[in-house]
């Protein structure tokens, strides 16, 4: 694979000002030559940029900008030249199409980033980092992607291999010594580094529930009974008439999801119907995926009309939703349209009634009162899943079932060290959380893996 010549689209598909093609291999000034008569790119020194035509025999195709990256200095660690062009998709093509005329093939979804970690410019961590800056949305999920980009997992995680490796090392060695029956390596202070790996892993894995928040957002389901002013708060919320608000109970009939950006953070704010019985059947319907959305939800933000006199089914539906970790915000709506007296008393009948911690806001979405208090709340949420002690947030899937592993791992060693289990299964079981920490990085892998990880980038990188 790598001995081919790659070429692809960089830039997104569209018409634009610029347009960027990429071409990575051993060849790629030869084959970009064929078509660029206006120098002698193999003269060329890297990191120098050159104007000329872009040629497919006697037609000239554009009027062009090559940059030239020669190994190993360029992003592959291979020769690579990226051609820009006017931003026309047509231009683009007939320039891809002159390319493989001349030698070189189309790359494969994430080719030149797996020929980056295959030739070792970046471990795995880092290559799954550069798709998380790609597709960051907010503030929060950039810096957390850079500082991974960075090496920040990996530094982590080489710290940890380097003193396990060591253990192992003289594991290894008590191995080929079994007849003598000597110990190389220090049970105890083979413990107390197991007890400081532990700790790190299990900060680590906690740090997850932060990082899939912010690479993923973090879902707060709308609820309450029809006509409670769930739409009209998410219009308020998004600051658009993105929902149909009307007096008619059950308007909603199906979800609406949007996304919101608070403080860098994303949250998708999910619209749903009005919970009731009713002999509706698309009604129904949307009120069954209502109560599904909440499962998945790890917000709750459940609107009482502020102007309800008996708020019972209001509390025994609030009570059929919560589970343990389900944030749970209580708002009592359209204050504006009664008297204070009317609702003043109410957040002291939601705590006789609930026993679950909750936090309760008046609101007016019409007349964005205490809005703002609702946007702080949804904040606050994330800010507190976000530990001080650890910079390396864990926002990747994979990397959190690794740690996993690694944790059981080193739990069941030093289980085989208290009860003086065989220096073979201890050697077993080290290696074991080795592996599980290799993995993160990409010095233990395989090709399903390596497939899967690169399959998800764009053709272009």
């Amino acid at each position: 694979m790598n001995n081919d010549t790659i070429c692809a689209l960089a830039t997104a598909n569209g018409v634009g000002a610029l347009g960027i093609i990429r071409v990575s291999g051993n060849d790629a000034l030869s084959v970009v030559q064929k078509s660029f008569p206006a120098k002698n790119l193999e003269k060329q020194k890297s990191h120098t940029i050159h104007y000329g035509y872009f040629v497919d025999g006697e037609e000239v195709i554009d009027e062009v900008m090559l940059s030239i990256f020669l190994a190993p200095k360029s992003f592959t660690t291979e020769n690579s030249v990226e051609i820009a062009f006017h931003g026309s998709p047509h231009i683009g093509k007939k320039i891809l199409e002159t390319l493989i005329k001349n030698g070189a093939r189309m790359a494969k979804a994430g080719e030149f980033t797996l020929r980056a970690f295959i030739n070792g410019r970046i471990d795995l961590s880092q290559a799954e980092a550069i798709a998380d800056v790609i597709a960051s949305e907010n503030e929060a999920s950039r810096k957390v992607a850079i500082n991974q980009l960075k090496g920040g997992i990996t530094n982590e995680i080489s710290l940890l291999r380097t003193d396990l490796l060591n253990f192992v090392s003289l594991i290894e060695l008590e191995l080929d010594f079994a007849e003598e029956d000597v110990e190389f390596a220090d049970r105890s202070a083979l413990n107390q580094l197991l007890d400081k790996i532990e700790l790190k892993l299990k900060s680590l894995i906690e740090s997850f529930q932060y990082g899939n928040a912010i690479k993923n957002g973090t879902a707060v389901a709308i609820i309450g009974k029809p006509n409670a002013g769930k739409s009209t708060l998410l219009n308020a919320l998004l600051k658009e008439e993105r929902a149909i608000v009307s007096n008619i109970a059950g308007t909603t009939r199906d979800t609406i999801e949007e996304v919101l950006h608070i403080k860098g953070h994303a949250f998708r704010l999910i619209d749903t119907a009005g919970l009731r019985e009713t002999a509706d059947e698309i009604e129904a319907i949307g009120v069954k995926k209502a109560k599904e959305k909440v499962e998945n939800a790890n917000i709750l933000v459940y609107l009482a009309d502020a102007a309800t006199k008996d708020f019972t089914e209001d509390i025994e539906m609030i009570k059929s939703l919560l589970r343990d970790d389900l944030k749970l915000i209580i708002c009592v709506t359209k204050i504006d349209e009664v008297i204070p007296a009317q609702y003043e008393k109410v957040e002291d009948v939601f705590r006789s009634a609930i026993s679950h911690e909750f936090d309760f806001i008046k609101i007016s979405a019409v007349e964005n009162q205490n809005i703002q208090d609702l946007k702080n709340e949804l904040s606050s949420y994330v800010e507190q899943l976000k530990s001080s002690e650890n910079n390396v947030v864990i926002t990747n899937q994979r990397h959190f079932e690794a740690l996993q592993k690694s944790l059981e791992a080193v739990d069941k060693v030093k289980e085989a060290i208290t009860f003086h289990i065989s220096t073979e299964l201890l050697a077993y079981e080290l290696r074991n959380a080795l592996e599980h920490l290799g993995e993160i990085s990409g010095e233990v892998t395989n090709d399903e893996v390596l497939g899967n990880i690169f399959s998800k980038f764009c053709i272009g990188k």
